[in-house]
């Protein structure tokens, strides 16, 4: 057996437990079975990791049917560890009903198998059927407590949108195959790369794959059941946040030569992963739930990430999608504590700056990036520069709280260190994922650009100058969300009605006439 198909089966080990453990619960939760599962596929990704690394084993071959990239390793050891955690946090959560726990922790299994199937495949119908098992597995999940309106009426709708995405990625499979003859993803990337052109049938498979991110991403406006699934246990919803919903993304750093040579698809994740990036940035800060603003902080991420795949910035989504995922599953199984966190921040909310300061900050920040981008030599695109720019911006500025405040220059100076950690992450990440030349040019990152000056002037209305008629009024829009989920639902229901669960209403007590006087 060659090096290359050691390093295939070992990765292939991994999703393989994963069911194996689900079938291992028949009569109790097995829960230490899958913990310990989840990190011996840690363990292993670590081990091929290091044996990649000095050459002990390859994952360049051309016929393999799985781990054929260092990209697929990364998403792996990323999977397996939040599988840890989740099965961890979820023991405890979910203890107590025995038949619950064993129906639980099946589905979650059969769940985290089929991510590591999709991370790990170089074969597009294995990719295809492993997504169709995530959406299935993670539906059961999602209406583990069928009794509650909300969750059933968020899974059907996100029943109905994985179905579209499902059929739009068999769409570009089929089509990628007729054009290329073969199933295997690196050897379509090898196609694709040595012509340097695409057809335009391989033209319409780039669009459909964005389709299938864009709708796979909880993109406006079919986000809402992104929104409502936080009726499904908290370690769901830490799952689908932390390893499902950002599948989009990872599908299009997968197909990149693909998509940096279509103009529609760069354009297409560009204007939809733009426009929800910056509303749902903007929506997050009138919601008060955290599960909620959580969500919409997802929603917006996932767009930033689309945006980054369609500037060609691969490096840079990957590092995306790794730290988001971890920072997610922290954030939703730590969800308890951040109420009493937001909390504080509330009653501890940043002075409105003056103008002078926000003159200062903006300088600042300015100086600091405009000269990484000069000394470095950094060439286009620039828009993802101007928004770490905005957020060191928002750092300098609101220093000052009600309860402490900080100097200008130690802000400064954690403002150099954030820029110079994530200058060093993005190079580190670039070793996995390169970047790529987009076709869309100046007009794509100038559009970026616009959006986020945009959200700059939206975040500094909303946040201190809410108290105006005309913006109490816009205000009011954005913590609906614009009602786009609303009419969305309802053009669900009208083309594929279902029935929700009737409510439980108790009976009214009934005090005897004697005894109420």
């Amino acid at each position: 057996m060659s090096m290359q198909w050691i390093g295939s089966v070992m990765m292939l080990f991994v999703p393989v437990s994963f069911f194996i453990g689900a079938l291992a619960n028949e009569k109790r939760a097995n829960w230490s079975l899958a913990a310990n599962i989840s990190l011996l596929g840690l363990a292993l990704t670590l081990f091929l990791g290091v044996a990649v690394y000095f050459g002990w084993v390859t994952l360049a071959g051309a016929h393999q049917w799985f781990g054929a990239s260092a990209m697929s390793l990364v998403m792996l050891g990323m999977v397996s560890f939040i599988a840890f955690v989740n099965i961890r946090y979820s023991s405890s959560y979910m203890s107590g009903n025995v038949e619950e726990e064993k129906r639980y922790l099946r589905w979650l299994l059969v769940t985290l198998g089929s991510v590591a199937t999709v991370v790990v495949s170089n074969h597009m119908l294995v990719l295809m059927v492993a997504w169709v098992s995530i959406s299935l597995s993670l539906h059961r999940l999602l209406i583990f407590f069928p009794n509650r309106q909300r969750a059933v009426l968020a899974a059907h709708k996100k029943f109905i949108f994985a179905r579209v995405a499902e059929a739009c990625l068999l769409a570009a499979i089929l089509i990628l195959y007729y054009e290329h003859g073969t199933w295997f993803i690196s050897e379509i990337y090898r196609n694709v790369k040595a012509s340097g052109d695409l057809s335009g049938i391989d033209q319409v498979a780039a669009v459909f794959l964005a389709l299938a991110a864009l709708v796979k991403c909880a993109q406006l406006p079919l986000h809402g059941w992104l929104i409502q699934v936080v009726e499904a246990p908290t370690p769901v919803s830490a799952l689908l946040h932390a390893g499902i919903i950002n599948l989009g993304g990872y599908l299009m750093i997968l197909f990149a030569p693909l998509i940096m040579l279509s103009d529609i698809a760069q354009w297409l994740l560009l204007v939809v992963g733009g426009i929800t990036t910056v509303l749902a940035a903007l929506v997050m800060m009138t919601r008060v739930s955290v599960k909620v603003r959580l969500a919409w902080s997802t929603m917006s991420q996932m767009g930033l990430m689309l945006v980054e795949c369609a500037l060609g910035l691969f490096e840079l989504a990957l590092l995306h999608l790794v730290a988001h995922s971890c920072y997610k599953a922290y954030a939703f199984l730590n969800s308890g504590s951040e109420v009493e966190s937001s909390i504080k921040r509330h009653l501890a909310a940043a002075q409105p700056p003056k103008r002078k300061e926000w003159f200062i900050a903006g300088l600042a920040a300015f100086v600091m990036v405009g000269g990484l981008i000069w000394s470095a030599d950094l060439s286009a695109p620039y828009s993802p520069w101007l928004l770490f720019a905005i957020a060191i911006t928002l750092l300098i500025a609101e220093r000052r709280s009600r309860l402490t405040s900080a100097s200008i220059v130690s802000m400064v100076a954690l403002g150099a260190v954030l820029l110079l950690v994530y200058s060093l992450q993005k190079s580190g990440a670039s070793l996995i994922v390169p970047s790529m030349t987009t076709s869309v040019g100046w007009q794509g990152d100038l559009w970026i650009g616009l959006l986020l000056v945009l959200f700059m002037a939206g975040y500094i209305l909303l946040r201190y100058h809410n108290d105006t008629p005309w913006m109490i009024k816009t205000r009011r829009a954005f913590y609906a969300g614009f009602y786009l989920d609303e009419w969305v639902t309802r053009l669900n229901l009208r083309i594929y009605p279902t029935r929700l669960p009737v409510r439980f209403k108790p009976k009214k007590l009934q005090i005897p006439k004697e005894e109420s006087v």
